[in-house]
């Protein structure tokens, strides 16, 4: 995985080869990708022949890579997990095998293991008695003042005791220790039932009685000379999504005067456990398992993981997937990001029906930056530019007509400003006009003093750029473009940016991946949506503003987007209900969060649920939702048996005597969700049944009238009893919701309320034809 569901820099790839001196980076900025062509450091360069010469270029080892041996549930005879898998490896291959050690055994929380294998080692040993699944050790990618109070959520509202019992356990690029958000002033020692430890290695790192334990994972054994081989964070995600979900506040937080007030986490008396599982050149599945298989044995109570991959790979082949489930088996609801991969569907990363997946919505902070040119005229852009030419005009010049001819660019490239591209005898102190929003890099070591790039969109974001910039769209582009070309001496200046209010929020934002879901259509994801876009957070000190090589700007607090930082919001609401219910399972807490949310609009969404799930997070009635789709393990394997699974399959996975028979066998429109989903082919008559169940825990005497909200002429949805009339806490009904009719839409959304005068229970109603 690359650097997660991230914040202004979704993906960043690295393919180095060692027989060149260059390599090629491909960043994906939310949609506008570029090409860098970096020299590769001598020295890197010689690290990295010294360490694979030996194993990449001998024959025993011509294209083996890591694979991922997954064989369910941790057995409970006792035996040794360690030599269980020996003792596998040597039936299959002979005990020649031996010359390769297993990388990582999973034995604490579930079982499997990690080691290199051929492409047909690996079938083979996935035909073997007791595998479940075997898939390669691949990467994933990285998918606060305002924010809290935007959706309700004050400092001053009511706190539970157990909240300082709370673990949450935080899978990212680690974290930055001494940050003031982390400080544990007021916090007694770890809770007893913490069982986690510190790795204390290099950088210094250390624990307290906030971050109570901290541990980080390296399948390769590699480390680059960014890459910190300890928990602490040098990349600044891990930091600000930690602090997001439980920091302690901060008074004064901004970054360069934007965002000022008083940072602070949903749950900040909390306890953090660091779990490093990302590192400068992603995040991998074997290093993400071996995360889950502690975290879960440490005692950790909810898992935040901000990381994913756009792959649609089956449940039982995806780490977070496995990790999850394990995770839901023991009491521990895992959120995760639902991908920055944006706004086209069926994006979404992270989709198992036991996990949380989280959309990005914005808050209303957004960010504007003005050009002005030598003729008066003033456009504004969108950037987060801290930089200020205090009102110097300075000259301008268009891209295309610098190319740096020595290198061979001709104006067809240097047009887009990319590294190298432009002349510096052309470009030196000057303003350039690029037809790329990239990163400002291609300027900046031109000696460009700043740059105006115009391109088409996304504008509903802002980024950090190396040198002052402002991204116009295409109109103003064109504009400034003729002012360039049909004056003698053109000149321009950028402002700093300005912070203004965003009317419209909360809306999804274009970078967010959409549903529906890419395995189980008929299960809405994402499940809700939380803030994710300019949120202010704590942030590592040794990692620049812009997480790029040449930003010399290093603050505690940054400002960056993505559902990375949706993530922790909803991590941090499911720690804040557990900590006044901690006997819920996963499943309650789920449902407590997805059937409270703020509705939210189609009508500035145009994906509907498929952008925003159930609607925008509301932390505060969460915690008295009145009623629970409540789901656990037995449901989710009738659910897995209606998909398809075997018996001998899932009791593998579940550790068990699960049988799949007619009798268990359960649809996908029986599995007690909090939603409702029916994916069917486009004019064909619609007629179908959705089974639930709810338990009452709102008043132990309460009546719940059903209210159906369907588009007029659509379809008929209705609810079989329409009336739920409860008795004593704890008491389950179940009703039937039907759908009928034909429709030639693409998608009609509709809601089902459960109301008894006090509690408003809302589920989202989808059904679509097509999912293109």
């Amino acid at each position: 995985m690359c650097i997660a569901h991230t914040d202004t820099w979704t993906n960043t790839f690295s393919n180095i080869e060692l027989g060149n001196v260059f390599y090629f980076i491909i960043i994906s900025m939310k949609g506008r990708r570029y090409l860098l062509q970096c020299l590769l450091l001598h020295g890197l360069l010689l690290a990295l022949l010294t360490s694979r010469a030996a194993s990449d270029h001998s024959p025993s080892n011509t294209n083996k890579k890591s694979y991922i041996v997954y064989m369910g549930d941790r057995p409970n005879d006792g035996s040794s997990i360690s030599l269980l898998h020996s003792r596998m490896l040597q039936d299959a291959f002979g005990s020649q095998f031996f010359t390769k050690s297993v990388i990582y055994s999973y034995k604490k929380s579930f079982n499997g293991f990690v080691v290199e294998l051929t492409e047909e080692e690996a079938q083979k040993m996935a035909g073997m008695e007791g595998i479940v699944s075997v898939f390669p050790n691949e990467k994933r990618n990285l998918h606060t003042t305002k924010s809290w109070d935007f959706i309700g959520f004050s400092q001053q509202v009511e706190r539970a005791a157990l909240e300082s019992d709370i673990i949450i356990g935080v899978f990212d690029t680690g974290i930055w220790p001494e940050s003031e958000s982390f400080n544990d002033k007021g916090l007694g020692p770890p809770p007893s039932k913490w069982k986690g430890r510190c790795q204390v290695a290099a950088g210094n790192f250390t624990c307290n009685n906030k971050i109570i334990g901290g541990q980080y994972y390296r399948s390769s054994g590699f480390f680059v000379p960014n890459d910190i081989n300890s928990p602490r964070d040098s990349d600044g995600h891990g930091t600000h999504t930690a602090s997001t979900a439980a920091g302690k506040l901060v008074n004064g937080a901004n970054l360069y005067g934007f965002g000022s007030g008083t940072a602070r986490g949903g749950v900040p008396s909390a306890r953090i456990a660091v779990y490093k599982i990302c590192w400068s050149d992603g995040c991998f599945d074997a290093d993400i398992l071996a995360a889950f298989d502690d975290a879960i044995s440490d005692g950790v109570d909810i898992i935040s993981i901000s990381v994913g991959i756009s792959s649609g790979q089956p449940y039982f082949k995806d780490s977070i997937a496995i990790g999850a489930f394990h995770a839901m088996k023991n009491g521990v609801l895992t959120v995760t990001s639902a991908g920055n991969d944006g706004p086209d569907r069926s994006t979404i990363s992270n989709y198992s029906p036991w996990s949380l997946s989280v959309a990005a919505s914005t808050i209303d902070r957004k960010f504007f930056t003005k050009v002005q040119l030598g003729n008066n005229n003033i456009y504004e852009g969108i950037s987060i530019n801290t930089f200020d030419l205090k009102n110097e005009m300075y000259p301008i010049i268009y891209g295309g007509d610098a190319p740096n001819t020595t290198a061979n660019y001709t104006g067809r490239l240097s047009r887009y400003c990319y590294t190298n591209s432009l002349d510096q005898n052309l470009v030196k102190g000057k303003i350039v006009l690029c037809d790329a929003a990239l990163t400002g890099r291609g300027p900046l070591f031109a000696g460009a003093v700043g740059a105006v790039m115009r391109d088409q969109g996304p504008y509903d974001y802002a980024d950090f750029y190396l040198l002052p910039a402002s991204f116009v769209d295409l109109v103003d582009g064109e504009k400034i473009f003729q002012y360039v070309n049909l004056t003698s001496t053109p000149t321009a200046t950028i402002y700093k940016s300005n912070e203004a209010n965003d009317s419209l929020a909360p809306y999804i934002v274009s970078f967010s991946s959409r549903g529906p879901n890419p395995i189980t259509p008929d299960i809405l994801k994402p499940d809700l949506s939380a803030p994710g876009v300019h949120i202010l957070a704590a942030w590592s000190l040794v990692s620049p503003v812009s997480q790029l090589t040449g930003d010399n700007r290093f603050v505690p607090f940054n400002i960056i987007s993505g559902t990375s930082m949706s993530c922790p919001h909803v991590a941090a609401a499911a720690a804040y209900v557990k900590s006044f219910h901690p006997t819920w399972s996963p499943g309650a807490i789920k449902s407590a969060l997805m059937t409270t949310a703020y509705p939210m609009s189609s009508s500035i969404n145009l994906d509907a649920e498929f952008a925003y799930g159930s609607g925008n997070l509301n932390p505060t009635k969460a915690v008295n939702p009145g009623l629970l789709y409540d789901s656990e393990e037995v449901d989710y394997i009738k659910f897995l048996c209606g998909q398809g699974y075997g018996t001998r399959f899932l009791r593998l996975v579940t550790g068990d005597n699960s049988t799949c028979s007619e009798a268990t066998n359960g649809t996908v429109w029986d599995l007690n969700y909090p939603s409702f989903a029916l994916f069917r082919s486009p004019l064909k008559p619609i007629r179908h049944a959705f089974n639930r169940t709810v338990t009452n825990v709102g008043s132990p005497m309460s009546i719940y009238r059903a209210k159906v909200t369907v588009p007029t002429g659509a379809l008929k949805i209705q609810v079989n009893p329409n009336v739920l009339s409860f008795t004593s806490l704890g008491q389950k009904l179940s009703f039937v919701l039907t759908i009928e009719g034909k429709t030639d839409k693409s998608i009609v959304s509709a809601s089902l309320e459960w109301d008894d005068g006090v509690h408003i229970v809302r589920s989202p109603v989808v059904v679509f034809i097509s999912i293109s």
